[in-house]
């Protein structure tokens, strides 16, 4: 009975019975866990809050969040809490750490850009992008294994490379074997195989047999090749080697015809030097019986070839090796006329012997009118019957007429009309391809003197100096030109003027060369540019038709081993040639010889000018 009331008693000090009471401390219990969680809750999002607050985001296009869970699965626990500590103190000194590429990667481009020297910076800057006025420049490509910290500045081994952040943020991913995880707005671009940069950017060049292959360029060409690619992407360092390798393949198989006339295009064909050569000359010597005399040195007796054996290289470019068949194509059913004195004689005869020893059967190919010697008449024309093409030649050595005045006494006076052009202009008035040049006769006493010859009109001259009478007489040929010559039909070239090499005198006053058997290969020993020349270059400025200027001044100033000197006449004993009484021509030019190179320029200009055709034909 005691013990009943003794348990009552309890069970009404403890509000009721231990069931009752059981119940009751377990309802308390589950209510301060959740009041425990839910301020665990609070403080965990607070201090999440405060943390983001202290450390935006590089990229603020994308959720914070994105940048810590975008890493590599295979970042390891102690580099990520080297990273997180590293925000929080920002002043310790991280455990050493075997970190990935991947790792640097992350870990630097998390830290704040602005205490980061920018090394090697080739991104492309579009003010109006919206990402380059946000978005902080992230660094790849680390070449240390080292993770800065922030306040620390990349030093000069570090290989710095920023995305660019054109064209939607478009990246090469980096090479590697395992998948790469890529930030957002970020693209993988797979390097094309035509544009990898290496090393050595490679362009197209002619080859000796008017193909063209690969070939180095310099730095103008490599620095327009990385600035054509460099907004979309940047070649992997790793692929550099590889890319040579293939640019090496491509150079062997003779890949870039097309881009090889491009190259010839933009060449000055004219700032170059002699190059020695063995492969020249382009037809063999002796091979060619329409060469005049005067200009078959071999068969003259002239003992040493080394005049022979050069090519013309220009600084920009290479020229292609005449291929006489692809020229006689670029020919075919055209006349080719060389108007002027006897130094385009000299490049009439060069361009015929090459082209003539490439036909097989030399039946057809033959003079018009029969004729076996080239000197004295009016004019020549060489048939080629197979392309129904001819290459002429006008003799015309001032460009404008020369005239006899009668005299009082029933005498002729010889003059030179400055105001009438050639009198053979009718006949290659409507030619496809016409080559001028005048020049060395302007240097004779008439002409420099310029007393009582010079004629306009009825009016002689009393005097007149030689600069304004050519001058005159280049203006009456470029109004002839503008007037009868149709552009849409014709190429018209001007060939300029071709050196002499007379020391101790001129043509007729003991002018010798004869001991000259080497170009000069010092610039300072060049000539100065001739006046006359400057005066031509004034006059095609001046004219409405197009005609290209082939400035040989200074590359035959460098051959002053290539004329003819005493060996200009057949069966000349050595005293003979060597006589006071015998002329020394240094003015003309051995063949083969320095002309053939003119004609080499001349069928670089005809293969740019078929390219441009092409072209045109294409956009119509």
């Amino acid at each position: 009975m005691a013990d009943s009331n003794a348990s009552k008693h309890l069970s009404s000090i403890n509000g009721g019975n231990i069931i009752t009471d059981i119940k009751n401390l377990s309802s308390f219990l589950k209510t301060r866990r959740t009041v425990t969680f839910a301020y665990g809750f609070m403080f965990a999002f607070f201090a999440f809050t405060i943390f983001l607050a202290f450390s935006p985001s590089p990229n603020s296009s994308s959720p914070w969040f994105t940048n810590i869970f975008s890493s590599s699965a295979s970042t390891s626990t102690a580099s990520s809490d080297s990273s997180i500590s590293s925000y929080l103190l920002p002043n310790n000194t991280p455990t050493t750490t075997t970190t990935t590429p991947q790792e640097q990667d992350h870990d630097f481009s998390s830290l704040p850009s602005q205490n980061i020297t920018r090394i090697n910076n080739t991104s492309s800057e579009t003010p109006n992008s919206k990402a380059e006025a946000k978005v902080p420049p992230s660094v790849k490509n680390l070449t240390q294994s080292t993770v800065l910290q922030p306040n620390q500045t990349a030093n000069s081994s570090i290989v710095i490379k920023e995305p660019n952040f054109a064209n939607n943020q478009t990246q090469t991913a980096p090479n590697s074997n395992k998948g790469q995880v890529l930030k957002p707005n970020q693209a993988t671009v797979a390097v094309p195989r035509t544009t990898q940069l290496a090393a050595n950017q490679s362009e197209s060049i002619p080859t000796k047999s008017g193909s063209f292959v690969k070939k180095t360029s310099g730095d103008q060409e490599k620095g327009d090749a990385v600035k054509s690619v460099a907004s979309t992407f940047t070649a992997s360092p790793s692929n550099k080697q590889s890319n040579v390798t293939k640019q090496s393949n491509e150079t062997n198989s003779g890949v870039g015809v097309k881009h090889g006339i491009d190259d010839l295009v933009n060449c000055n064909f004219f700032d170059g030097k002699w190059v020695k050569d063995d492969s020249y000359p382009l037809y063999k010597p002796g091979s060619c019986s329409l060469i005049d005399e005067q200009f078959n040195c071999i068969l003259n007796g002239r003992p040493d070839r080394d005049y022979q054996k050069y090519k013309w290289k220009p600084k920009g470019c290479t020229l292609p090796r005449l291929n006489p068949g692809r020229m006689l194509d670029l020919l075919r059913g055209k006349r080719l006329v060389f108007v002027g004195d006897s130094l385009n004689r000299n490049m009439w005869e060069s361009l015929v012997c090459i082209l003539k020893g490439s036909v097989k059967d030399q039946s057809k190919v033959y003079e018009v009118n029969g004729r076996h010697h080239f000197r004295g008449e009016a004019s020549y024309s060489f048939a080629f019957e197979d392309y129904n093409c001819t290459i002429e030649f006008f003799v015309s050595p001032f460009l404008v007429q020369e005239w006899e005045l009668p005299e009082k006494d029933g005498s002729k006076k010889e003059t030179l009309r400055l105001d009438l052009v050639g009198r053979s202009s009718g006949q290659y008035a409507g030619a496809d391809i016409v080559v001028f040049n005048t020049g060395h006769w302007w240097t004779h006493d008439k002409t420099s003197k310029g007393k009582d010859y010079y004629q306009e009109g009825s009016h002689v001259y009393d005097e007149l100096n030689v600069l304004e009478a050519f001058r005159k007489a280049l203006t009456t040929w470029a109004r002839w030109v503008d007037a009868n010559i149709n552009p849409m039909k014709s190429l018209v070239f001007f060939r300029g003027y071709s050196a002499s090499h007379f020391s101790g005198g001129q043509w007729n006053s003991g002018g010798q060369c004869d001991s000259e058997v080497e170009p000069i290969k010092n610039v300072t020993y060049l000539r100065e540019y001739p006046p006359k020349m400057l005066v031509l270059e004034k006059v095609l400025r001046n004219m409405k038709t197009h005609v290209t200027y082939l400035n040989v001044t200074q590359m035959t100033d460098f051959r002053k081993d290539g004329h003819p000197s005493v060996y200009r006449k057949q069966n000349l004993s050595p005293e003979d040639r060597k006589s006071t009484l015998q002329f020394q021509d240094c003015s003309h030019w051995c063949l083969p010889g320095v002309p053939d190179a003119w004609n080499e320029i001349l069928y670089a200009e005809l293969l740019v000018n078929e390219k441009q055709k092409q072209q045109t034909k294409k956009r119509q």
